[in-house]
Order: structure tokens, then sequence, then C-alpha cells
């Protein structure tokens, strides 16, 4: 067993509405409270870093699977939508939803397309992050897998597009 550790360094020199600093390895920001929860919205918060932390170990999590399963991509992108209630003054993240859209190159299999798939599922289940809001947070993956338009224009068909949509609490 190996651990790694992470160091922060954060200041705030102000109240509620102030903005702070933070430093950790190559990230360094002023933070404040979104201008959705009345802050000043200087810098980023709290709910991006937790958006972005999830959202980036999940499709590192996807590259790595996919290469190690000699799948090769044309491309891969991802949005992500992170879902904050309010009720009664009390702060809850409540979803992050992750759509992640994979191209794979023109000459991919069906059985390559469903390896994606089930990769793409997967790499949800380990990433470390979502492990570790696990049963907090609700993770929803909404993947849209698709073969490069190169093929495509040579057979005038229009792409070959599979989906998967689950939950996981």
């Amino acid at each position: 067993m190996s651990e790694h550790l992470f160091h922060l360094t954060a200041n705030w020199p102000g109240l509620r509405n102030g903005v702070g600093e933070i430093e950790v390895g190559n990230l360094k920001s002023k933070v404040s409270i979104p201008p959705e929860m009345d802050g000043p919205g200087i810098g980023t918060n709290p709910d991006e870093m937790l958006l972005g932390a999830a959202a980036t170990c999940y499709i590192i999590t996807l590259a790595a699977m996919m290469e190690r399963s000699q799948l090769k991509k044309e491309n891969l992108t991802m949005t992500s939508e992170g879902i904050v209630d309010v009720t009664r003054g009390v702060i809850t993240y409540k979803k992050i939803i992750h759509r992640p859209h994979i191209i794979l190159k023109s000459d991919a299999t069906d059985s390559d397309l469903q390896l994606v798939l089930n990769l793409a599922k997967k790499a949800e289940a380990t990433c470390m992050i979502t492990r570790a809001i696990q049963g907090n947070v609700e993770v929803e993956l909404h993947a849209t897998v698709e073969l490069s338009s190169e093929k495509n224009k040579r057979s005038h068909h229009p792409p070959k597009q599979s989906q998967l949509r689950f939950k996981e609490n």
C-alpha cells in the first residue's frame, strides 16, 4: 500500500462575503461564495471545486480504462453539472451529472461500442472522488458513444450512436 499526500494552504482575511486564496499543487485561486448564494463570486468556490474534482477524476479514470482496453478514440469530451439544494438555509450538494461524449475511431466494432459503454459505467464506480462522496451526493452518468464521422461520411449513413444512463447513490 502507498499513500499520496496533498497539501493545501488557505488564507481567508475577511468574513462571509470576503475573498480568500487557496494554493495546492498547480492550483492557485481566489475563492469566495458564488453569486447564486449571495456571495461576491470572485474566483472559484467549493461547489465548483467538488464538481471539478468529480469530473476530472471520472474522465481521467475512463481514459485510463480505455487505454488499458486498447480502445482507440477520436475524441473524449464531457460536460458535468452540479446541483446544490438550499432548503431552510441548509445547503446540500445534491447531485452531480456527468455527460461524457466518446467518439471512437471509425473502424470500431459493435463490441468496441459495448465495451466503451461498460467502461463508462465502471469508471464512475471506481473513480476515487465518486467513492469518497458516495452516500452523500447522487451521481448520474449520461454517456454518449459514437463512431468517428470519417467512416460515416464515406458510407453516407448517420453515425452509430449508443447511450447509457444510470444513477448511483
